[in-house]
């Protein structure tokens, strides 16, 4: 007797077992444009793609926490502000002018702070995680506005110009800036875009994932609810502090505003702009804030009250974000 044909999907199949590249193939390709863009484009549009570098780091992290694990913090610009006063301290008061060594020390500060931070916020979930990240946002703003004789209060804290694999670039700020320091941020840029891939299609992200779904029962199974928020915290951080000490850098000044909760609002607005349900999405957000922010500071000196109006427009009507929008309109296209 013959045995009939089944159809088992071999589609569906290797469609669950071989993750999806789409997210990183776009950030990837969206950084293969930017290093090319040095000869087309001016120093002055140079200059606006280093604080993206800087947030697209920093939104890597924060996509890992707010995205991947569920958990949406309202002072994540706290190590942004680590990252920068580190690479202050370092260059300013102790002389140390490695960049490797900036970005080892600033993540290494991030990650111990957020260590300690995260043990006692990531046991909460939703408005209490967002209220105890708040809060601890506001503090160490406040120290670093109050105590003048340590952190500069309001002036900040001059950051010196960094060495690139320990050799000294000359010319001026902006050659270097739109120069080597531009081409060592994107490579870094990459780099961590491919490490974070690696975190969130490991079992270490799909137990974040689950844990996002339903807490209840991802810890059933056996999942260590409080250790793997503790260190999706933890990564998050560091790619916080590493986004801060690029922008410290670009600036050539760490602020105590770096650290308000205000900047910690603009981080989720990349995000939900970009899309955070996506791995590129949130990149892509910061890549549009940085422009449309620099456009309309141009235009109008209400430019608080335009962003704000994009971001309700923005929920209202593309609440995947600019990603998620794009992605489901070539669904429904291919499906047609």
């Amino acid at each position: 007797m013959s045995t009939p044909a089944i159809d088992v999907g071999w589609g569906a199949v290797v469609q669950r077992v071989t993750p999806r590249l789409n997210g990183l193939w776009v950030l990837l390709g969206l950084i293969a444009v930017m290093a090319l863009l040095p000869c087309i484009a001016s120093p002055y549009a140079l200059m606006l793609m280093l604080p993206f570098i800087g947030y697209g780091i920093t939104l890597l992290g924060f996509n890992l926490l707010f995205g991947t694990t569920g958990l949406l913090s309202f002072g994540h610009a706290l190590f942004l502000g680590v990252g920068a006063y580190t690479a202050a301290a370092l260059t300013s008061k102790f002389g140390i002018l490695s960049f490797e060594l900036l970005l080892i020390t600033a993540a290494l500060a991030s990650g111990l702070i957020s260590l300690v931070i995260g043990a006692l916020c990531v046991r909460y979930t939703r408005i209490f995680f967002g209220m105890l990240t708040l809060a601890f946002g506001m503090l160490f703003h406040s120290f670093l506005f109050k105590f003048y004789s340590v952190t500069g209060g309001d002036q900040g804290m001059r950051v010196l110009r960094p060495l690139l694999l320990g050799m000294e670039w000359r010319g001026g700020k902006t050659a270097f800036l739109t120069g080597p320091f531009y081409y060592y941020t994107l490579l870094l840029f990459a780099l961590l875009g491919l490490a974070m891939w690696r975190i969130t299609q490991s079992p270490f992200g799909l137990h974040l994932r689950a844990i996002r779904e339903n807490a209840n029962k991802a810890a059933y199974v056996g999942v260590q609810i409080f250790r793997m928020r503790l260190a999706a915290f933890v990564i998050s951080a560091i790619y916080g502090g590493i986004g801060g000490t690029i922008l410290a850098v670009t600036t050539g000044l760490a602020d105590p505003e770096l650290a308000y909760w205000t900047h910690s609002g603009n981080l989720v607005f990349m995000a939900v702009l970009g899309g955070s349900g996506t791995f590129a999405g949130p990149a892509i957000g910061a890549l549009v804030f940085v422009l449309l922010q620099d456009f309309v500071m141009s235009v109008t000196q209400y430019w608080r009250f335009v962003m704000g109006a994009v971001l309700v427009l923005l929920v209202v009507f593309m609440p995947q974000g600019l990603s998620g929008t794009i992605e489901a309109l070539v669904r429904r296209n291919g499906g047609r």
